[in-house]
């Protein structure tokens, strides 16, 4: 049985799509590749950023907690008691930084931490900060506070980023 014009061209028709269809697509697709590389791509650099500043976070952290334990100054008694400056007390030392030729592990106040970097080992170990939190940068400073008998004690660390996030401290000799 022969098929006649008109069916053939019917059914010809209805196998493909056509030029405006396939601009459609392109158009849709375009328009979805804007949308994924403008919204949903960049998060992926926010969770980084995240990570950065959580890191740092716990690296500042960890030296304040480690410097918080410490006496105010090395002429303040063990616990506190007389207190450096006081009337029943030895004069506070004027020294910023470690005491002598004391060692990481032999830091016994506040201001021995005055210069600590990411070179510097950590706590009862031979590693280092920058072994532990690599492309990091860690600096710690330690100054006379703006009251009497306070020490501020300021943390910088940068992220991988370059960010520079400060954390600071204030301790009090009691």
């Amino acid at each position: 049985m022969p098929t006649s014009p008109a069916r053939f061209r019917s059914s010809a028709r209805l196998k493909g799509f056509t030029l405006i269809e396939l601009v459609v697509g392109m158009l849709v697709i375009a328009i979805a590749m804007v949308l994924l590389t403008g919204i949903l791509f960049p998060q992926a650099d926010r969770a980084a950023g995240t990570l950065h500043r959580m890191r740092s976070a716990e690296l500042a952290h960890a030296i304040l907690n480690e410097i918080w334990g410490k006496r105010y100054d090395e002429n303040t008694a063990s616990g506190g008691v007389p207190a450096c400056g006081s009337p029943t007390g030895e004069a506070c030392s004027g020294v910023l930084g470690p005491d002598g030729t004391e060692g990481r592990d032999d830091y016994n106040d506040v201001d021995d931490y005055n210069g600590l970097g990411q070179a510097s080992r950590m706590l009862n170990s031979s590693q280092t900060y920058a072994d532990a939190y690599p492309n990091y940068r860690l600096s710690v400073v330690v100054a006379l506070g703006a009251v009497l008998n306070t020490k501020l004690v300021t943390v910088n660390v940068t992220t991988p980023s370059g960010e520079v996030i400060t954390y600071h401290a204030v301790r009090s000799n009691y």
